[in-house]
């Protein structure tokens, strides 16, 4: 069981038979109250997120989660399709709105990793660095880079991200797929 001081960021917990993602935590504790934690939570099945306050006398069961590898496919109408490693034949789909940013970021045959949580797959997790292809990237002009300019340049999946103004079109590009950000030019 874990307490209301265990919900930290990254933690997995049942609440009213769902799994939960703990997003972000807060420890408050007000004049003459008891000490209460202020969370942000994410649904793992319909992915809707939540602020809500934990009190001491709340108590959690741990989510039990399994991590299982598996193989980006393709996209086709708002679902993303994956097949378990090694075996092709068991495929097997997700909304794209429940992979929620992250989506944009999914290219064919890249590795992922899976959470199942009995025997539905909830989520899926992206290696943080992937390498893309520029497929867009409009000219640098002359003049704008006084505070180290930034232009916004499009990925091979159609993910927009900003990055230095030297990066040019048929570049490849690190990116950071948990913030989206620009990491280096590869």
């Amino acid at each position: 069981m874990l307490s209301y001081t265990d919900l930290t960021k990254g933690i997995l917990f049942i609440m009213d038979g769902a799994p939960y993602e703990v997003l972000e935590s807060h420890f408050l504790r007000m004049q003459q109250r008891k000490a209460v934690v202020q969370t942000r939570i994410r649904n793992l099945i319909t992915g809707k997120i939540l602020d809500r306050n934990f009190q001491p006398s709340d108590s959690f069961e741990e989510a039990e989660i399994a991590k299982r590898p598996a193989i980006f496919i393709y996209a086709s109408r708002g679902e993303c399709w994956f097949h378990e490693e090694g075996n092709p034949r068991n495929r097997f789909s997700l909304p794209a709105e429940s992979l929620g940013a992250q989506a944009q970021f999914l290219k064919p045959d890249t590795k992922i990793m899976t959470l199942v949580f009995g025997d539905k797959v909830i989520k899926m997790e992206l290696p943080v660095k992937m390498d893309f292809k520029v497929t867009e990237a409009p000219p640098a002009i002359r003049g704008n880079t006084a505070q180290g300019g930034t232009k916004q340049v499009t990925l091979e999946g159609g993910a927009k991200v900003n990055a230095p103004l030297f990066v040019n079109e048929g570049d490849t590009v690190r990116i950071n797929t948990e913030t989206g950000e620009y990491v280096e030019r590869v």
